[in-house]
């Protein structure tokens, strides 16, 4: 008598049905895991003969310097000039302020700025003011004053360049 096996059945297989946009990037990201991982040992094995030694961070990381106020360019030979070229210079290495003449840690506006540089000379101090409000009208137009026109800035930036260019102003003037 012949035996008869039960034929196996076999499911029919499933109709494809096409991944959402989260599993192929699932899919994606596990592929890529398993590519880096698999460079990071290449990489291990790579260089595993390269003797090297450890590194002293404090031999690499060092702090800024301290070495003191940065020297004064040649002076301007005219007064007006050399004097604008001092604010210029006390701004930039003391700081720039906005909304009083001098801040508690002793940064200038820039007729503070003027002030202080003038060293009592109000006539001096008046054509430098003079100059600069000029400078400023030149690039920016209709300004009412010195102090209104720093007051209107959050940064350093255009002040002191602004006081830069009245100092070349009084110069090329003879100032």
């Amino acid at each position: 008598m012949p035996q008869t096996h039960p034929s196996p059945t076999t499911a029919p297989p499933a109709p494809s049905t096409e991944l959402s946009l989260e599993e192929r990037l699932a899919f994606i990201n596990t592929a890529m895991s398993m590519r880096l991982d698999e460079a990071a040992v290449a990489y291990q094995v790579n260089t595993a003969h390269i003797d090297t030694e450890p590194v002293d961070l404090r031999d690499v990381v060092t702090g800024p310097l301290d070495t003191g106020p940065a020297p004064l360019p040649d002076p301007y030979p005219t007064p007006v000039a050399a004097l604008l070229q001092r604010a210029h210079h006390r701004l930039l290495t003391n700081g720039w302020c906005t909304g009083a003449l001098v801040d508690e840690d002793g940064a200038r506006c820039l007729y503070g700025a003027i002030r202080i540089e003038a060293r009592g000379d109000s006539g001096l101090e008046a054509s430098a003011a003079a100059v600069l409000l000029d400078a400023i009208r030149r690039t920016f137009g209709d300004t009412d004053s010195v102090p209104s026109f720093n007051d209107a800035h959050r940064t350093s930036h255009v002040p002191i360049r602004m006081l830069r260019q009245a100092a070349s102003l009084a110069d090329a003037r003879g100032l």
